[in-house]
């Protein structure tokens, strides 16, 4: 890794962010900055990035959002307003911003040459970024240090996600570093690529063949497939089901028929938990935003193979 990429990160450990938001600030040979992901709206950690700016005799021109979720974005208004820089983004996202960003565009400062690329999946407004000279993606939530990256409706799909990767092991297979979202950086990119495309396969391998046994609803396959998961981790491998259900029953290899029955309570502790009481106030702004529960899951389906 080249030294003008420093990695600040930020003071929020969590079950959804391991060790904290990967804050990453690249400097360029003329004192130019970018910082890519400048996290959440946490004073203290603005304020480091600024000290580290200024002990770099850095200049930051551009604050650069991967993607709008509460632990990648609400920090830029912080930062911009106390270092003049703008803000870049997705041309769909929410979070606040100044210049839109789409596929192939380019940020420059100085010899700094930051590639966008598309990447929908874990949110459908999620940008990666290609550093040129060093050859590093900045992937924020498509690929994670460790682990694996939750893909939740209505913000997430799996098809894109999918896509996403193969598109980044196709055209950047050959990067030297991954400088991830969370998690430490991955120094054999074609591997975790090839690693994650692997992963998905698998579980739609497995949900598949769990549907072949018979019909069952989500709450019934997440109890099948991750019988030997931490039970408080179900209700994302519900979404994560359903995220694999939609793109199954759009190709016509899944059908879904609606019962026509309330929730059982083990059901809508499933689909629906209370995430204060699972991960605490602090904690479940996040993990909504993560896990989509903005959608709610108050019907229940049968899902089955034809």
């Amino acid at each position: 890794m080249v030294d003008r990429v420093a990695l600040l990160r930020a003071p929020n450990p969590s079950a959804m962010t391991l060790d904290g938001t990967n804050t990453w600030v690249l400097a360029s040979r003329t004192g130019e900055a970018i910082c890519i992901d400048p996290g959440p709206a946490i004073p203290a950690h603005v304020e480091r990035i600024v000290a580290y700016l200024r002990e770099h005799d850095l200049v930051l021109r551009a604050i650069a959002l991967t993607h709008g979720h509460p632990d990648h974005a609400p920090a830029a208004p912080l930062l911009a307003a106390a270092t003049g820089a703008r803000t870049y983004a997705h041309r769909y996202s929410a979070a606040q911003h100044d210049e839109m960003l789409d596929d192939n565009d380019e940020l420059s400062f100085g010899d700094l040459r930051l590639v966008v690329i598309d990447a929908p999946g874990h949110t459908l407004e999620h940008l990666v970024f290609y550093e040129r000279e060093s050859a590093t993606l900045f992937t924020g939530d498509t690929i994670l240090g460790s682990g694996t990256v939750v893909i939740a409706p209505p913000g997430g799909a799996m098809r894109p996600y999918q896509a996403t990767l193969r598109r980044l092991l196709a055209e950047f297979g050959d990067a030297r570093a991954i400088c991830c979202g969370h998690g430490p950086i991955v120094t054999e990119a074609r591997a975790k690529i090839e690693e994650y495309i692997a992963h998905r396969e698998r579980r739609e391998a497995e949900l598949l063949a769990a549907l072949a046994a018979g019909t069952q609803t989500i709450p019934d396959l997440v109890e099948r497939i991750y019988r030997d998961a931490d039970m408080r981790l179900w209700a994302a491998a519900a979404r994560q089901m359903l995220a694999y259900l939609i793109a199954l029953e759009e190709e016509h290899r899944v059908r879904a028929v609606r019962l026509d029955r309330p929730l059982t309570q083990r059901e809508h502790a499933i689909l629906n938990p209370d995430w204060v009481n699972v991960v605490g106030a602090e904690h479940a702004p996040l993990v909504e935003a993560e896990l989509g529960a903005q959608l709610r899951l108050d019907a229940i389906y049968e899902y089955s193979v034809l």
